[in-house]
């Protein structure tokens, strides 16, 4: 998709700096195949391919069931927040990966996450407005919104069924998955920004804190053994 193209530059040349280990396909788009679980099924009761995540994650760490769901999540939803983030900070153009349309797999990146198909948002007076594949829309930061309560609050909603870790809890890291990769190149004024346009879920739970910023909730991370807290860690 051309109208993605600085997105999916910035995402093969950060690919590169990882060596390789990427958790979303720069590219965004697969085929759908037996590697890949739809995620709806992370969704259904009772929850296996979900359980089995959490588990895999349980055990890179030696975590408890519930530490792992939210450091799950933690990787989750980076990845998937990640194209949105960057595609508003590149051109306001965002990529929008339907619930229905998204793939997960596990990778040395903890999770890779792509999609079938991908809508891209765009604002009224884009050059690229109404072409196809394009959806219009008048505030950016609404249609992340949608995206966020259509593509990431079920999987929310299932680990909190799982393992009671709290909504607000894992909110807070796709708030972060915002704020993180925008002030690698810009301001935390303009993650700020975005996540007043998006509002609720996310907005208030990241806050200013010296030439940085701190989460308002805790990812769970400094719960385990001799582990060191996060830069951004609320408890310390």
């Amino acid at each position: 998709m051309p109208l993605l193209d600085p997105l999916v530059t910035t995402l093969e040349s950060l690919a590169a700096e990882r060596g390789g280990v990427l958790g979303v396909l720069p590219r965004l788009v697969t085929e759908d195949s037996p590697e890949w679980t739809r995620a709806p099924e992370l969704v259904c009761e009772p929850y296996g391919p979900l359980l089995s995540l959490v588990d895999e994650t349980a055990a890179r760490w030696g975590a408890p069931r519930h530490v792992a769901a939210a450091l799950l999540w933690k990787t989750y939803s980076y990845w998937h927040t990640l194209p949105m983030a960057l595609g508003w900070a590149l051109g306001r153009r965002v990529p929008l990966m339907r619930f229905a349309d998204t793939v997960v797999r596990s990778s040395d990146a903890g999770v890779t996450v792509a999609a079938v198909k991908v809508t891209v948002a765009v604002l009224p007076d884009d050059p690229l407005a109404g072409a196809p594949g394009t959806k219009v829309a008048d505030h950016l930061g609404t249609a992340i919104k949608d995206a966020l309560l259509d593509g990431q609050e079920p999987v929310i909603t299932a680990l909190g069924a799982l393992t009671k870790v709290g909504a607000r809890t894992l909110w807070g890291s796709t708030a972060e998955a915002f704020v993180h990769p925008l002030m690698r190149s810009g301001t935390y004024g303009q993650a700020a920004a975005l996540l007043k346009e998006i509002g609720e879920p996310v907005d208030g739970l990241v806050v200013p804190h010296e030439t940085g910023y701190r989460r308002r909730t805790c990812c769970l991370w400094i719960t385990l053994p001799d582990a060191a807290p996060c830069s951004t860690c609320c408890v310390v």
